[in-house]
């Protein structure tokens, strides 16, 4: 997605080589026009998904913004999984153990259980895929619930990580807007389909050797 290269570059600033700060559109301040251009690229990329998506689901509270617009493009509700303690939010709900890369800290969060049923079919979207955490915590509580996972939307993927990775191995689908290849000596570095294609026949030879 060429806009959102465009804004990370001038406006993300790389603080170590594992660590990205985005916080003048994405996850702090909020481009409301590019989290349209996002919601929209997500909902034309699963615009074919074989069963209907029936609900959008997220992470508090960074993955909001751009849940929020993939869930109106698509014409269905937004569930947010939250962090915070809630005196209105402790019974019947599932539950998961979610550990943050950025933050390097453990977080539970909750999902009321009359938001998420069998029935559904869960498109998950999230700011930053890492090492997939926090995309599988969601995944759990989607099982939890019996729900099946349409797939995974991500705003930024981090692909020197093993995020993607591991979800593809898990099955899932993952669609990612921004893909970066490093974040060394405080540049940004994208994956560019050139490179895949190139590391996907050096695999196909060493395969074939």
């Amino acid at each position: 997605m060429k806009l959102l290269e465009e804004k990370v570059l001038q406006d993300g600033t790389v603080l170590s080589a594992h660590v990205l700060k985005v916080d003048s559109f994405l996850n702090h301040q909020i481009d409301p026009v590019l989290m349209q251009a996002v919601g929209q690229e997500f909902a034309r990329r699963y615009a074919n998904e074989r069963t209907a998506i029936t609900k959008v689901l997220t992470i508090e509270s960074s993955g909001i913004a751009p849940g929020m617009m993939a869930a109106l493009e698509l014409g269905v509700p937004l569930v947010f999984a939250r962090k915070q303690k809630s005196l209105t939010l402790r019974d019947n709900v599932y539950v998961e153990n979610v550990f943050s890369f950025t933050k390097q800290q453990s977080n539970e969060i909750t999902v009321s259980r009359k938001f998420l049923t069998a029935e559904d079919h869960v498109l998950i979207i999230d700011d930053f895929l890492a090492n997939g955490d926090a995309a599988f915590g969601l995944a759990r509580v989607v099982a939890q619930a019996g729900a099946s996972v349409a797939g995974f939307g991500i705003v930024i993927e981090k692909s020197f990580q093993p995020g993607r990775t591991s979800l593809e191995n898990a099955g899932y689908r993952v669609e990612s807007l921004v893909r970066i290849l490093s974040l060394t000596d405080g540049q940004v570095k994208f994956v560019r389909e050139a490179e895949e294609v190139e590391a996907a026949v050096e695999v196909q030879e060493v395969a074939q050797a």
